[in-house]
């Protein structure tokens, strides 16, 4: 192939061997295959899908040659590979045959693991479900293609409970599968690509999913291989979803869910449990084509993770059977997911920590108090989930990133980050010292600086998405001369997340500030006040406890909120009656409130 410019760096992933070629034939079809990486290596067979040719899988193959075995093939009817006479060449049991025809020539001796995309998902499904998959297949990684006979069924299971949930489902994964129907129509569909739609695809696919053209797609041959493999649709779809069989598999299964899937949605494999009692679930923050011309790495080390499980029993932070297993959609987000809380010693922290653990989260807690910390994670165990307790300075960039890293190491990148950790100050700006600056924006901006680009960092290399989480507070919006530091910082949060969010919605990792208002937590315990002795430090803080306390705002209405905010993907959520009218105000009329920021307290 021709090699990508050497300034584009991203391409370069895509530069692969020269591979070694054979042929296969099968019921007649002469099919075109692909090998590379070492001999002596774990076999891996990709499939691709419609209207694609291996080259689809160039990336991963760039990643997955190194330490595995890698086979492709062009699936029949599509780029140097032969097509069948007839429609009926196209039938699944044909296409399952092909696949074991290509095993039993490259892999005689010892099963494969199977890794396919759309189409290709779809056949592989075919051969995985028969009698002969788990003699042949070790494990299967499936991509954006359900089997179809599932997919009957659980039609079939919402047409005879139409509840408003179901029927919401129905609607919406049909208006996702629109092109099914035009590829039945005889004459306009194979019109379409031969009349301007193949000259087209790269754009087409670049405005759909960002995805940048490079060298072998879209193939030299899609014209033919996008109206011959029309046929996959007319031969297979109808027959499969009216009359669904019974597709069951032992086969180990990894499910990878893209996030941002136009045409296969992420309800169609709930209940999948039933037929793959060996199921595990991942997600990747990316397109129906652009999990693999754009994040192909990361499909390629989630495939390396899988395989590494499969051959050698091994559970890794990333892959850990407790965690991946069981988190099929539509039942609580958080089932094995991993949520980290900084300052969780107590208050909003310690709340949010045990919230997540009763919606089944795994948790990670860290506060500069360990012994807080760990009665934090002891309450979040009660809920039968692991957690863990750090001892970390949030103020510390270095401990930040060490904390990051032994977190990753032992327990595998947060799903959910939540930068709590934060303390209180009053006092007016001229009588603030240079040391209560410090101090207050040490912790409020900088710890949620150093957190959300240590686990940040994470988040996004790792491309299967996730939410940070970042408490602000109404001060952000409302001023108050007392309140200097204290609001600086916290507006300076807030700008950060928005910030922040614009630049990791790419990646699939959503951000999410909150502000509470008036909540009775230990902070005031440890707020500061300018300009007064001991004495009166600690006549002020006992009055704002006593405040705090009879407004009795507890935090784990707070955490209610924050679990909320990632459930429904809000980005700014004020959480007290007074922070809700507070950023009403700061809207409506930004004079009342730089009036009322006058106003003293303390």
């Amino acid at each position: 192939m021709t090699a990508p410019p050497a300034s584009d760096a991203k391409r370069v992933v895509g530069a692969v061997e020269a591979p070694r070629t054979r042929t296969v034939v099968s019921a007649g079809v002469p099919l075109a295959v692909y090998e590379q990486g070492p001999e002596d290596r774990p076999l891996v067979l990709l499939v691709h899908g419609y209207p694609d040719t291996h080259r689809v899988w160039d990336d991963v193959v760039a990643d997955l040659e190194r330490d595995h075995r890698v086979v492709r093939y062009d699936v029949r009817g599509a780029g140097a590979s032969g097509a069948p006479g007839s429609r009926y060449g196209y039938r699944l049991e044909q296409l399952a045959a092909d696949l074991f025809a290509v095993l039993a020539t490259v892999a005689p001796d010892r099963p494969a693991h199977v890794l396919a995309h759309d189409w290709g998902s779809i056949q592989a499904w075919e051969a995985v479900t028969d009698r002969a998959g788990p003699r042949r297949i070790a494990s299967y990684t499936s991509i954006s293609g359900p089997c179809l006979d599932h997919v009957g069924h659980w039609a079939r299971a919402r047409f005879a409970r139409p509840t408003p949930r179901h029927l919401r489902q129905l609607a919406a994964q049909s208006v996702r599968s629109w092109y099914i129907t035009a590829f039945h129509l005889p004459v306009l569909a194979p019109a379409t690509w031969r009349r301007g739609l193949a000259a087209r695809w790269d754009r087409v696919l670049a405005g759909a999913e960002g995805i940048r053209p490079r060298a072998g797609h879209p193939q030299a041959t899609l014209v033919e291989d996008a109206v011959r493999g029309i046929a996959l649709y007319r031969a297979n779809m109808l027959p499969r979803m009216v009359l669904p069989g019974r597709r069951e598999t032992t086969v180990p299964v990894q499910l990878i869910t893209l996030t941002d899937d136009r045409y296969v949605g992420a309800a169609l494999s709930e209940g999948l449990e039933r037929w793959v009692p060996r199921l595990w679930r991942r997600t990747v923050a990316a397109g129906h084509w652009s999990a693999l011309l754009e994040k192909g790495p990361t499909v390629a080390r989630m495939t390396r993770e899988f395989v590494e499980h499969i051959e050698h029993g091994t559970a890794t932070p990333v892959l850990d059977l407790a965690r991946q297993r069981e988190r099929p959609p539509g039942r609580d987000p958080f089932s094995g997911r991993l949520a980290l809380v900084t300052g969780a010693g107590g208050g909003i922290g310690r709340a949010t920590a045990v919230a997540f653990a009763e919606q089944g989260a795994d948790v990670v807690v860290c506060d500069l108090d360990l012994p807080a910390a760990e009665r934090t994670a002891e309450l979040a165990r009660l809920y039968g989930r692991a957690a863990h307790a750090y001892r970390v300075d949030v103020a510390d960039g270095a401990a930040m990133d060490t904390f990051a890293a032994e977190v990753v190491h032992a327990h595998g990148v947060p799903d959910i980050v939540v930068n709590n950790a934060g303390v209180g100050h009053s006092g007016t700006f001229l009588a603030t010292t240079n040391a209560e600056w410090k101090r207050v924006l040490d912790v409020n901006l900088w710890g949620v600086i150093h957190g959300c680009r240590a686990f940040g960092t994470l988040l996004a290399e790792r491309g299967e998405g996730g939410h940070i989480v970042n408490l602000a507070s109404a001060a952000a919006y409302t001023p108050a001369k007392m309140l200097a530091a204290y609001a600086t910082s916290k507006a300076a949060v807030a700008m950060l997340s928005d910030c922040l969010r614009a630049e990791l919605a790419g990646s699939g990792v959503r951000v999410s500030t909150i502000c509470p208002g008036i909540v009775n937590t230990g902070i005031t315990r440890s707020t500061t006040f300018s300009g007064v002795d001991d004495t009166e430090q600690d006549a002020r803080r006992e009055r704002f406890s006593r405040l705090y306390a009879r407004r009795n705002y507890p935090p784990e209405k707070v955490a209610d909120q924050i679990v909320r905010a990632i459930r429904r993907r809000r980005a700014v959520v004020a959480v007290t009656p007074e922070a809700k009218a507070g950023r009403l105000l700061s809207r409506v009329s930004p004079g009342a409130m730089r009036v009322l920021a006058r106003v003293g307290m303390g």
